[in-house]
């Protein structure tokens, strides 16, 4: 595998991603993406996008800076690491057609998006790279989908071929489906409120309605051309003012500023010498408020939505709990053997639900199915958990057991539990509920035990209810 440029060398590839304004070109890149057919199969059935949209944005943040502005053992640990997320990834889309992540010629489409994506935010903002600028720029570019495995013959052979190469997708391949039209139209009118904004947060619900029609108007002025003759779209006169004013103003505005605040900085999950940092996990339940009634009901339903529709259809099913453990793995940089046990233990946890839960028979669970199978079960068998839940969690808390001591520590159950949105004082809580035994570790009895009694525990007194620490 070709070595990526070093991250202290001076790169215009990684100079242009890291710019904030790549942003303004951003919901246009995955519009481009999405509407790839395999793409768009591939998202409807695993991705939590629809879920867990800002998650999902932080993660895509994120494995870029590995790809592009990290270390060399970083860079090498992202490309395994998407390899074995995309072999996951396969099935057949509602029209029949059998679809996998691991296609060459998809990979290069996604691929090839994003240096166009590259050359649309200069081009958009009245500063058209040069020829010699552009093959500069696909030249890096290439030996970055070389060190991805994408073979070099479903690649554009060179930037002048880039636009060809866009057209003929476009006009051939891409389709304007479901997918595409909630990026477009739907999902900033159900997203919840980004943590960043703070006091902000209430006025989300009317927020989110201007900062919806803004990124619409913007994103559909933005397409190329020949999307718009594909698929007879346009844009308004008002997104075209809107669309001239953001990249040209943004572009002068950004060019007066010092180099460190035109660019993101480096991800958290990075170190100093490139080596990965913990990341931080979004696999908790949400906090319910403690009550002396039963409160299993709220506490389930809670999980239902919160921890196992991961794709946020309503229903869950193999995806969505492998859609868990993606998450989990990309937290605890785990081995590929470490992450076939996880992936094995929770389709195990899947099959027991589908067996126990799936009343109507169509391979899905719904909260209603989920909530009266638990209780039922659980109020009928104390060893109901033992058979898919109990296994899971075992797995789960192995897996964070990084140091093998059979212990977590708090540092461990951080970054298991914890997440940008979760106070480190929720944590603290959190982690002392469960040390029952006061000994500053979690063993994994008290770890599977905390688990039971949050599905168990008919009041929130017990200390499992507290998993998320106190509300």
């Amino acid at each position: 595998m070709t070595s990526l440029p070093s991250s202290d060398t001076r790169s215009p590839l990684r100079e242009s991603l890291g710019e904030w304004r790549i942003g303004l070109v951003a919901w246009r890149l995955l519009v481009l993406q999405t509407a790839h057919p395999v793409v768009a199969a591939g998202m409807a059935r695993y991705s939590t996008y629809r879920a867990h949209p800002w998650r999902r944005i932080e993660h895509t943040v994120d494995s870029g800076a590995r790809l592009f502005s990290a270390g060399p053992e970083e860079r090498r640990l992202e490309v395994a690491r998407l390899a074995r997320t995309h072999r996951r990834i396969h099935g057949t889309d509602d029209a029949g057609r059998p679809y996998t992540a691991e296609d060459p010629e998809v990979r290069a489409w996604v691929m090839v998006t994003l240096y166009e994506a590259i050359t649309a935010m200069h081009e958009l903002s009245g500063e058209r790279l040069e020829p010699a600028e552009l093959d500069v720029l696909y030249s890096e570019f290439r030996e970055v989908c070389q060190a991805l495995d994408i073979p070099g013959e479903v690649l554009p052979p060179t930037a002048a071929d880039v636009p060809a190469y866009m057209e003929r997708n476009i006009r051939d391949v891409l389709e304007y489906g479901d997918q595409v039209r909630y990026l477009l139209f739907g999902i900033l009118r159900e997203a919840p409120a980004p943590r960043r904004l703070g006091r902000l947060r209430p006025a989300w619900p009317l927020l989110r309605v201007v900062a919806a029609r803004a990124l619409s108007g913007l994103t559909m002025t933005d397409l190329p051309p020949a999307w718009h003759e594909r698929f007879g779209t346009r844009g308004s006169g008002s997104a075209a003012v809107l669309s001239w004013v953001l990249h040209r103003g943004t572009r002068h505005v950004m060019t007066r500023l010092p180099e460190h605040l035109r660019h993101r900085r480096r991800s958290a999950a990075t170190a100093a010498d490139g080596r990965p940092g913990p990341r931080r996990a979004s696999t908790r339940p949400a906090a319910v408020p403690r009550s002396v009634a039963d409160s299993r009901r709220a506490r389930l339903e809670s999980f239902f939505h919160q921890v196992l529709d991961q794709t946020g259809d309503g229903r869950v099913d193999s995806a969505d709990l492998q859609a868990m453990v993606h998450t989990i793995c990309w937290q605890l940089e785990l081995p590929v053997e470490r992450e076939d046990v996880l992936y094995a233990a929770f389709e195990t946890w899947w099959r027991h639900l589908r067996s126990a839960m799936d009343a109507d028979g169509d391979g899905a669970v719904d909260c209603a199915e989920f909530v009266s199978a638990m209780l039922g079960g659980v109020d009928r068998d104390p060893t109901y958990l033992d058979e898919g839940l109990k296994p899971a969690v075992r797995a789960l808390f192995r897996a964070a057991d990084t140091d093998g001591g059979g212990h977590l520590c708090a540092d461990e159950y951080r970054v298991l539990f914890g997440g940008s949105r979760v106070h480190p004082a929720e944590l603290n809580d959190g982690f002392r509920q469960l040390d029952t035994d006061g000994d500053g570790r979690i063993s994994e009895e008290e770890f599977v035990t905390a688990f039971a009694d949050f599905f168990t525990a008919r009041t929130d007194t017990v200390a499992g209810t507290a998993l998320l620490g106190r509300p």
